[in-house]
């Protein structure tokens, strides 16, 4: 998917309600340095200071539109930054610029994180020739979860359930307060009606099938080793050839290729949100008429 179009998934109501919440957390009361900083107007730039994915503009936008400041960029969504990297310009009164800095480094550094992992991650799946789906997974920050999601999809992989009305997700708990496998995918199955789709976690093929004899869509391989996944994947397509199949569990970057084969599906890593290393930005405020200085070039 382009990375330009993504932004049209982001409803502005959302985007300015998740600002304003992100400011008024950092400063509910009174902010002192506007007295030092004043209301001049300034600029600002932003500079890349790590290499990695650019993800985030549209909330990076919401947010210094919420204090009153325009941003102009120089790199489009998705582009692969190196340091340091002129990212975009920031304008506004001096204490408007400075009151949305660190709100939005903090969230240009997290989703850019998050897209780089993604990036990193679908990269190591395709050059394994496999063309499967590499998905994100539901283990995402309270409050943060659009801007995690929306990361996802600007570095190529699937977003996998936004929430648990996204798909019916049958877990290990959920069997065993329904009562048994059968019982709970009925269940999910007349639940979901036709509009969304009935995934079981199992741990077994002997569940598995269970699970699609039931009538599951998908089964979701938890926690299996890469030498037991790929032959109960392929037993499982043998007798029921339209349920996809999803592995999970532990699943790195590093052994991301042991669990691609030809009867897996979809590939999904918490990793890519939960353990996704933050990209480094820094916003310099420059002088009127000066030429702005890349921040490793100052002395």
């Amino acid at each position: 998917m382009d990375p330009e179009g993504l932004a049209l998934l982001l409803p502005p109501a959302t985007l300015a309600a998740l600002a304003e919440s992100w400011l008024r957390e950092d400063c509910p009361g009174l902010n002192h340095m506007a007295l030092v900083t004043g209301a001049a107007s300034s600029q600002a730039v932003l500079w890349a200071k790590s290499p990695g994915v650019l993800a985030g503009r549209p909330f990076f936008d919401a947010i210094f539109a919420q204090v009153n400041c325009q941003v102009s960029w120089f790199l489009p969504k998705g582009s692969k930054l190196v340091p340091v990297a002129k990212v975009a310009e920031v304008r506004g009164p001096a204490h408007c610029l400075l009151l949305g800095e660190r709100v939005a480094l903090n969230m240009l550094a997290r989703c850019s994180g998050v897209a780089s992992a993604a990036a990193a991650a679908v990269e190591t799946a395709r050059g394994t020739g496999w063309a499967g789906h590499v998905a994100g997974t539901r283990k995402t920050t309270p409050g943060f979860r659009l801007v995690e999601k929306y990361g996802l999809l600007v570095g190529g992989a699937a977003s996998h359930r936004y929430d648990l009305g996204g798909l019916v997700m049958v877990k290990d708990n959920h069997v065993v307060a329904a009562g048994g496998v059968e019982k709970a995918v009925r269940g999910a199955r007349q639940a979901a009606d036709f509009s969304l789709k009935v995934e079981l976690e199992c741990s077994s093929l002997q569940e598995a099938a269970e699970a699609a004899e039931a009538g599951a869509d998908l089964v979701l391989l938890d926690n299996f080793r890469p030498e037991e996944l790929h032959p109960t994947a392929a037993a499982l397509k043998a007798r029921f050839p339209n349920v996809g199949v999803e592995a999970s569990g532990g699943i790195t970057l590093d052994s991301l290729p042991q669990f691609c084969g030809p009867h897996i599906d979809v590939i999904s890593l918490g990793m890519l949100t939960q353990a996704a290393p933050a990209l480094d930005f820094s916003l310099k405020l420059f002088a009127k008429g000066a030429t702005p200085v890349p921040y490793a070039h100052r002395p």
